[in-house]
């Protein structure tokens, strides 16, 4: 209404007119001075929505979708106006009740430039706020009820609503708030002990608890132990199970407790045996193993057990503590005297060091280690078939990935029968969509181009296209989306398909990097290199180093790093710590000093290559630049840890390594990557692939490593996320 206002202001000057109400136009109704302000504001509030999609014109464009663009564009522009006109032309003769409205219409607009501003709410929810304040308004005018309609709007339009100032006195306000916390708790049950517990007089706190009990009871015990009015409620409470959560909140041990909650509150164990199993560490992991596969067992029932994300939780904490860092730490060792630790567990007990380690056991500790002697302690047959069996299947996707990423399946599927195989790898790929996050998923996509046996790639293949038809028939679009994106991957790795998954799934390029897109706002392409202090890094630095002593390139070192400039071509500077003593702790403080020179030069790297074992590279990524463009992990089992690289870096492109990183690959690897980046060339996966293939002749230690078009993982999670942002718009 900004542009009205000043066209009457104008005119009215050029009347000489004075002290009178502004007209806005013929047809719309005199603002008189003492509300202009309240307008005024109003205007000021839509102008800063309208920024909010970053463009610099008069819309607020913030979607992909143009019909949703237009609906959001004319509710903040003639939806909004039409509201403050029809305010000024109201029955309404108190001059406060029609500026509580202005207010309070200025206030809900400022709620959602804030929640959309900070990602808290979407842009639809504009939608409802318009519409919604409009009808409590009419409702509010007549002394009825806003509740009728908050009921109908989603959780934050609704607070949006109920927390304008114009509806301070209305009658519904207590109900229709009541009814969005009930409403907030039932949507994200995560939410609910923090919301309970700043309303501990919510008239369905004592209803509520019992539910936490049963579905959240997690959070109930974290909750229980503490020293406040709602801690007294939960402890107050008449319900059974609250009462046994409660008790076990109160013993100093408690946690240890908790993981066996529902056969504690169904006596199918006592307090006593757990006590018992606690005195030694190895026993409370058999306890714990024995209480997962009959829990498994009645999640396979439909079945949900009470604790069990803890009982996981405190399973793979006491698979890491007390085996997996133990024969980590000793890979140096000779394998009698590094696995010693293992050699009493059962096929069950090894099983589960295995797919509740997944992000921290090394490569040899898996397949020199657990996965053989599983296969030694078997007792029946082939074995496979009997080992998922003992297991009841629980987890038997993340097993089938680590045994397809460390290149054993092809071993495992062989010790099972042939239509027992089968039958895995189609259940393998069934159900993706019943997940609640995308885990699943990407653990099929990893696996796929593991799979060395042409017929069991062509049965994965059959069945994800089987999959995606029933979803389509069924018009179930999550799993639409989910099995569209891995047929279109599967199919792609057959060259003969012709597939361009960039552009296919509409991400940004996998099978190039554009020279461009890797240079900083002063053109210079930054490279940071990270090397540990162990005999390997001592070893292959030097030859990192003396690779670039030729003219294209010139050298500065000091205590903690050197700097590799080019002297020709596009500016290229490597930033590689030195390998200084690991024991002491040297070769971190030279990384940490050589990230905080980078800070302070704003230096921001956009090729990032990690340079040691598997377990260096928590570190490393640790300290990955959001920045990275590239991103580089020559290490051994780095192949596992694509997704904490995409939380960091979202669309960065990865060179990995499913297995063993070796030196005499990465080394020649990284130096033809970085000089055709010196040389203003585009980097072109394929082509590049197909020249390190005949480089290395193709050898196994080469076959381990994944260029950036084939890391099916890290291209589903992109290609899906791509897919519920444009549906979201």
């Amino acid at each position: 209404m900004i542009k009205l206002k000043k066209t009457y202001l104008l005119l009215a000057f050029v009347l000489g007119l004075s002290g009178f109400a502004v007209a806005q136009s013929a047809a719309k109704p005199d603002i008189p001075l003492v509300r202009v302000y309240f307008h005024e504001k109003i205007d000021s509030t839509q102008k800063l929505i309208r920024k909010l999609d970053g463009k610099n014109d008069e819309f607020f464009k913030p979607a992909d979708n143009d019909d949703l663009n237009n609906r959001l564009d004319k509710a903040l522009t003639e939806r909004v106006d039409s509201i403050q006109d029809a305010i000024e032309s109201s029955k309404i003769t108190d001059n406060n009740d029609k500026i509580r409205y202005l207010r309070g219409l200025n206030e809900a607009l400022q709620r959602f430039y804030i929640g959309f501003k900070y990602q808290t709410v979407k842009s639809p929810v504009l939608l409802e706020v318009v519409s919604g304040y409009k009808n409590c308004m009419v409702l509010d005018q007549k002394k009825q009820s806003i509740f009728p309609e908050i009921k109908k709007h989603s959780y934050d339009a609704g607070d949006i609503l109920v927390n304008a100032y114009a509806f301070n006195d209305n009658e519904g306000l207590q109900a229709s708030k009541d009814f969005l916390t009930l409403k907030v708790c039932h949507e994200h049950p995560d939410r609910m002990m923090t919301i309970l517990s700043k309303n501990p007089d919510f008239p369905y706190t004592d209803s509520l608890i019992v539910v936490a009990a049963h579905t959240r009871p997690d959070d109930l015990y974290t909750y229980a132990a503490a020293y406040n009015k709602f801690a007294e409620r939960i402890r107050n409470s008449s319900d059974s199970l609250v009462q046994l959560i409660v008790r076990i909140s109160k013993m100093p041990t408690g946690r240890m407790f908790f993981p066996f909650l529902d056969n504690l509150s169904n006596n199918k164990i006592s307090f006593d045996e757990v006590e018992t199993a606690l005195k030694d560490d190895e026993k409370y992991y058999s306890l714990l193993v024995k209480t997962e596969i009959d829990y498994a067992d009645r999640v396979r029932r439909r079945d949900t057990p009470l604790s069990i994300i803890a009982l996981r939780r405190k399973l793979a904490d006491k698979a890491s503590e007390v085996y997996v860092n133990v024969i980590n730490g000793l890979h140096e060792s000779p394998d009698n005297i590094r696995f010693r630790k293992i050699v009493n567990l059962s096929p069950q007990e090894l099983y589960y060091l295995a797919v509740m380690t997944e992000d921290v056991i090394y490569t040899s500790s898996y397949t020199h280690g657990v996965y053989p002697f599983i296969w030694k302690k078997m007792k029946t047959g082939k074995g496979g078939d009997s080992l998922l069996l003992s297991v009841k299947f629980d987890y038997f996707r993340k097993w089938v990935k680590m045994a397809a990423n460390y290149n054993t399946l092809d071993d495992f599927l062989k010790r099972m029968d042939k239509g027992n195989a089968q039958i895995l790898m189609k259940a393998f790929v069934n159900g993706l969509e019943k997940s609640a996050t995308l885990e699943d998923a990407v653990d099929v996509a990893d696996s796929y181009a593991s799979i060395n046996d042409k017929a069991i790639q062509s049965l994965v293949l059959n069945q994800v296209q089987n999959n995606l038809q029933q979803s389509k028939q069924t018009a179930n679009k999550k799993a639409e989306d989910i099995y569209d994106i891995l047929n279109t991957l599967f199919l792609s790795i057959d060259s003969s398909n012709h597939i361009d998954l960039s552009e296919k799934l509409g991400i940004p390029p996998i099978y190039f990097m554009p020279n461009k897109d890797m240079r900083d706002a002063k053109g210079r392409i930054i490279i940071q290199q990270f090397f540990y202090g162990d005999e390997d890094g001592r070893t292959f630095f030097p030859m990192f180093v003396n690779s670039f002593r030729n003219g294209n390139w010139k050298m500065q070192s000091n205590n903690q790093w050197v700097t590799i400039s080019s002297t020709k071509g596009v500016p290229v500077t490597i930033y590689t710590n030195k390998p200084l003593d690991e024991k002491q702790g040297l070769d971190a403080q030279a990384q940490g000093a050589l990230n905080q020179y980078l800070y302070d030069n704003d230096l921001n790297p956009t090729m990032v290559i990690h340079r040691g074992h598997s377990y260096w590279l928590p570190s490393t990524l640790d300290q990955l630049s959001d920045s990275a463009r590239l991103v580089m992990l020559g290490s051994c089992g780095a192949y596992q840890n694509l997704s904490k690289v995409l939380q960091i870096c979202p669309t960065a492109q990865i060179i990995s390594s499913k297995q063993t990183g070796a030196g005499n690959i990465n080394q020649p690897m990284i130096n033809t990557i970085i000089d055709e980046l010196r040389q203003g060339k585009d980097l072109n996966w394929p082509v590049m692939w197909k020249r390190f293939g005949v480089l290395f002749n193709h050898g196994d230690l080469f076959n381990d490593y994944v260029p950036p078009y084939r890391n099916l993982g890290a291209v589903f999670i992109m290609a899906y996320q791509k897919e519920v942002m444009n549906e979201e718009d």
